[in-house]
């Protein structure tokens, strides 16, 4: 008996001491992070918001970690290309992601090759801000409200029309969601990008658009804004109601962004990101130019809270493509 306990005993220390020697390299690791520039890849070209928010976490990350934050723009396929190239970088913190809604909740359900999986591939990090998308009429529009515009489609259906940057976009998945929450029957009209649906809008040939990249366009007075999809109103329009002000309820509609890393990276290495991040957003002169963007900044999110919102959100967002009736490419 004395002697099987001692071979027991021998054998969990030998297995404590081996748990120990492995172990320890992602200890050291962590506690040296980070000792070398960090990239930061923005799955989108430059000057969207996906980039400016990329870039304004990276001067302010570059100041809090000691070491270059480099922004590396890899554009194309709706992310989908930078963030399957991503992927496959080590899972060593020196490699992150601005992870959105579109390549970490929407893609999933738009194309048929991602070339990653939304939830086994990324290790969630912080969540930064999220942009509502705002319900916009030209400025010689007729319409003044959400209900002048629902009456109208009513008492017309078919014969107004909304814009979008194209079948599958945000402005499309919105306006979908809007057609749904209402029971109006409005036409979608798809352009090659945002940009040229919104110089449409804003010449009048286009009756509304459900965006989240107009608001300089908002406060220049050349579009009226009728809504906000969010829970709350904006800092940036505070005199803009949400939809469920406006009497269409359940209408959330946000572009979101947040930080990811490859699956696998050391949990203190993330820990101590998430800290910095939320440190960052809670800022007010950081808060106030995110506001300023139109953007909601969340109160600091612990990692497993990021990841889990991140998976409903995939959840959300396929029942929402389905209600566009958007076709996987």
């Amino acid at each position: 008996m004395p002697h099987a306990f001692l071979r027991r005993a021998a054998r969990a220390l030998a297995l404590t001491t081996l748990a120990l020697g492995a172990s320890a390299p992602a200890l050291s690791q962590a506690q040296s992070y980070p000792d070398r520039p960090i990239k930061l890849v923005v799955p989108w070209p430059p000057g969207g918001a996906t980039d400016a928010l990329g870039r304004m976490l990276a001067q302010r990350l570059t100041e809090r970690l000691g070491q270059t934050v480099i922004v590396d723009n890899k554009a194309g396929a709706g992310g989908n290309i930078g963030t399957a190239s991503f992927v496959r970088e080590k899972p060593d913190g020196y490699t992150l992601l601005v992870a959105t809604s579109s390549t970490n909740a929407a893609n999933p359900h738009l194309y048929a090759r991602l070339g990653f999986d939304p939830i086994k591939d990324f290790t969630p990090v912080a969540f930064v801000a999220e942009i509502p998308n705002i319900l916009e009429v030209p400025k010689q529009s007729p319409y003044q409200s959400v209900r002048d515009l629902v009456e109208a489609a009513r008492a017309a259906p078919g014969k107004l029309n909304y814009g979008s940057g194209g079948v599958g976009s945000s402005q499309h998945l919105a306006g979908a969601m809007f057609k749904s929450r209402t029971g109006i029957d409005i036409l979608h009209i798809p352009y090659k990008g945002s940009g040229p649906a919104v110089s449409d809008l804003l010449a009048g040939q286009v009756d509304m658009m459900i965006d989240t990249g107009s608001l300089a366009q908002v406060q220049a007075g050349a579009l009226r804004a009728l809504a906000v999809a969010s829970r709350q109103r904006l800092p940036a329009l505070p005199d803009v109601p949400t939809f469920e002000e406006a009497g269409v309820p359940d209408m959330h509609a946000s572009a979101w962004y947040g930080i990811v890393a490859p699956a696998g990276t050391p949990a203190a290495i993330v820990d101590r990101l998430n800290r910095d991040i939320n440190a960052i957003t809670a800022a007010p002169d950081m808060r106030q130019r995110m506001e300023a963007m139109g953007a909601l900044v969340p109160a600091g999110q612990t990692p497993a809270a990021f990841g889990e919102f991140m998976r409903t959100e995939i959840d959300r967002y396929g029942a929402i493509v389905k209600l566009s009736g958007a076709k996987m490419e």
